[in-house]
C-alpha cells in the first residue's frame, strides 16, 4: 500500500513492511496502531528572523499548526507525517476495498507480497518494469 505498509489480506490487518508489526484492522485507519509524536513545527522549521522583533518569522505558528509523525511501535520506522491544526484528529489518508482486493488476488492466483515487493526489506525489487511489462503482455493476450 505504501513503502512501509501492507495489508495482509488473509487476516485483514495493516502490517509494517519492515518488521511485520500488526497495526490494526485494515478496514480502519492504520494510524490508530502507530506511535504518534506530536511535534512543535518550530523544531522542523526554525524561525529565520528574531521573534522578539517580528510577528512573522517564516516558521509555522505552533498555536495553529502541529506536525504529527506516525511510527511503527515495533521497529520505530516513520510511516507517515502530516501537518494539522492542534487538537485535530489524525486524517484518514487511505480507504481500501478489502473485498475487491481479495477477489482480484484470488483471480490472479498469486500472493501480492510475493509479486510486488517494493519495501525496504532484503527481498525488495528495485526495478518493477519487468513485472508490469509481463502483466501488460498477459492482459493484452487475454483481450
Amino acid at each position: 500500500m505504501t513503502e512501509y505498509l501492507y495489508i495482509d489480506l488473509e487476516t485483514e490487518r495493516w502490517q509494517c513492511r519492515v518488521c511485520a508489526q500488526d497495526l490494526g484492522d485494515a478496514r480502519g485507519n492504520y494510524k490508530e496502531g502507530t506511535l504518534v509524536y506530536d511535534r512543535n513545527p518550530e523544531e522542523i522549521h526554525p524561525p529565520h528572523i528574531d521573534r522578539e522583533k517580528y510577528k512573522y518569522t517564516f516558521s509555522p505558528d505552533p498555536a495553529f499548526c502541529r506536525i504529527l509523525e506516525y511510527c511503527c511501535p515495533g521497529c520505530g520506522t516513520q510511516i507517515e507525517a502530516e501537518y494539522l491544526p492542534p487538537g485535530h484528529p489524525p486524517t484518514i489518508d487511505m480507504i481500501w476495498d478489502i473485498d475487491s482486493l481479495k477477489e482480484r488476488w484470488a483471480r490472479q492466483g498469486e500472493n501480492p507480497i510475493d509479486v510486488i515487493n517494493y519495501g525496504p526489506d532484503e527481498n525488495a525489487l528495485a526495478d518493477l518494469r519487468p513485472y508490469y511489462d509481463e502483466a501488460a503482455a498477459a492482459h493484452a493476450a487475454q483481450s
